[in-house]
């Protein structure tokens, strides 16, 4: 059974359980214990959670007034995780602040505030419990032939576009060398990207976690946890 490394956060039920229901085995990270190097050796492939906000200043940008900072600590322990992965050529799935602190580890910037950066966008916080039954917020187009593509499609969707449910108020903004776009939603937000040199590196902006027990977005949970076990 692949074993998944997740990075800490405050709400992993959720990830935990989307990985075991796709046949994977999951791990929570310690940061006070569990070395990055060491973790990486010992796992199958990285997944990378929701949160807070990725500190602007990585990214050379001073601080927007809605700044929620992550815990601390944080930003610098996933950049490492992720870099050792990338270099261990480990699969790695990023979900919503995942995204973007992938996007920034690939030397990426992004948008801080959604509603007061981006004239006319979507609404991308649902004002809805996670584990409600499936709620959408708006759609995404996917890229075709992109991993996601391949995965997002079933016997009632052809790959080129899903509904997603969305709890966010950032986004990527310019993407880092090596990245693609692979969905954006109708407003020009960047909604998941790729490095298609990889076996598996894909994150989404949306969270694919919360719907484990109906299974919307199991086949992301099970071509990750595939791509993990070669």
């Amino acid at each position: 059974m692949a074993v998944i490394a997740i990075a800490p956060c405050q709400k992993l039920h959720d990830y935990e359980e989307s990985v075991r229901r796709a046949g994977g085995e999951p791990w929570v990270l310690d940061t006070s214990t569990d070395r990055p190097e060491e973790a990486i050796r010992a796992a199958g492939g990285l997944l990378l959670a929701g949160g807070g906000d990725v500190r602007p200043e990585i990214y050379g940008a001073a601080p927007h007034p809605s700044y929620h900072a992550a815990e601390p600590g944080r930003d610098e322990y996933e950049i490492e995780l992720i870099k050792r992965a990338l270099d261990a050529g480990l699969p790695l799935f990023a979900i919503c602040r995942g995204i973007q602190i992938l996007n920034v580890a690939y030397g990426g910037t992004l948008v801080q505030d959604i509603p007061s950066e981006m004239a006319g966008a979507l609404e991308h916080k649902l004002d809805v419990p996670p584990n409600e039954p499936f709620t959408i917020a708006h759609e995404v187009w996917l890229e075709k032939d992109s991993l996601l593509a391949r995965l997002a499609s079933d016997a009632d969707n052809d790959g080129d576009s899903r509904q997603v449910n969305s709890r966010h108020h950032q986004a990527v903004k310019t993407l880092g060398g090596g990245l693609v776009a692979v969905a954006t939603a109708p407003d020009g937000v960047i909604e998941a990207v790729e490095d298609p040199t990889r076996r598996f590196c894909l994150g989404v902006q949306w969270h694919p976690e919360n719907f484990y027990r109906t299974g919307e977005f199991r086949s992301l949970f099970e071509g990750f946890v595939r791509a993990c076990k070669i």
